[in-house]
């Protein structure tokens, strides 16, 4: 047995000797193959930087760039290695073990897959303020596995692409400006057409407004103290200019209502009780 070990050994020596002039070939190729693939995204990036690409295209034809000279050079090295080994057998054997990586990978290869179509598609850009599944943010970097989101309190939220791609994305900086609304009340004694009136008079005269898109004024709903009107408006599509055309609006309207003496009513409570409630001081009582 020992003997039989011994000429395994040596076996496997000599056939590493003679491996190695190919494996020496090979990691010059890998060499060679990382100066190509570093030239290779340099010249996409100089060829695309001349279009008007999106970043998040621009990033996947350079990844598409870098992974294929990766794969050329592996297979030429991995031919150099082991010459019996040709592209038909490794394609085959790559095909075999697809089904096991692909149940192992299943995750990463679905963010992979999403990542590459989300970086096709045209919406959602760089930029762009989203919504999805409670994560509000602007996008900050697009990836094959993840997208970065930089929520409006500042902390960065690193969300899979598949997420992004399964589930609804509300997109709120599509267009420069949406519609805005605000919910104004009034007492039940005011004349409404009047009311409408001051309302619009205040909003159009606010200067974040976008009078030309027109401003919706609504008498809305019967609540429990005051007639509900609907006000819409349209401004600007981020989130801080939105706040800041609601925050003029609001104001103006409040000023508005005050001057033409117009209330703008708090919830008010009625109680009633079954029998008459004794009051301090009346007659027949102690003082």
């Amino acid at each position: 047995m020992i003997d039989t070990l011994i000429d395994q050994l040596n076996l496997m020596g000599t056939e590493f000797v003679r491996a190695l002039p190919g494996i020496a070939i090979a990691l010059v190729i890998i060499l060679i193959t990382a100066i190509v693939a570093k030239v290779g995204v340099s010249i996409a990036d100089k060829a695309i930087g001349k279009t008007e690409l999106r970043p998040s295209l621009r990033t996947l034809i350079k990844t598409i760039v870098k992974i294929g000279v990766w794969l050329f050079g592996l297979l030429v090295a991995a031919i150099v290695v082991f010459p019996g080994l040709t592209p038909g057998s490794l394609i085959a054997g790559l095909g075999i073990g697809a089904v096991a990586i692909g149940f192992a990978f299943q995750d990463i290869f679905e963010n992979f897959l999403a990542g590459v179509l989300i970086m096709i598609r045209e919406k959602m850009r760089i930029g762009d303020v989203i919504e999805c599944e409670g994560i509000v943010g602007k996008v900050e970097h697009i990836t094959l596995r993840e997208t970065h989101i930089r929520k409006l309190s500042g902390e960065v939220t690193v969300v899979p692409n598949s997420i992004l791609f399964k589930n609804p994305v509300e997109i709120l900086t599509d267009k420069e400006q949406r519609r805005h609304s605000v919910v104004i009340g009034v007492s039940y004694d005011t004349d409404l057409d009047k009311a409408a009136e001051v309302i619009r008079k205040a909003v159009t005269a606010v200067e974040l407004v976008d009078v030309d898109k027109g401003v919706d004024i609504f008498a809305d709903e019967f609540n429990s103290s005051s007639v509900d009107y609907l006000v819409r408006w349209w401004s600007g599509s981020t989130p801080r200019a939105g706040r800041e055309s609601k925050d003029q609006v609001v104001r103006a309207i409040k000023r508005a209502l005050d001057d033409a003496g117009i209330e703008i009513p708090f919830p008010y409570v009625t109680h009633t009780f079954k029998e008459r409630v004794p009051m301090g001081n009346e007659p027949g009582e102690s003082a």
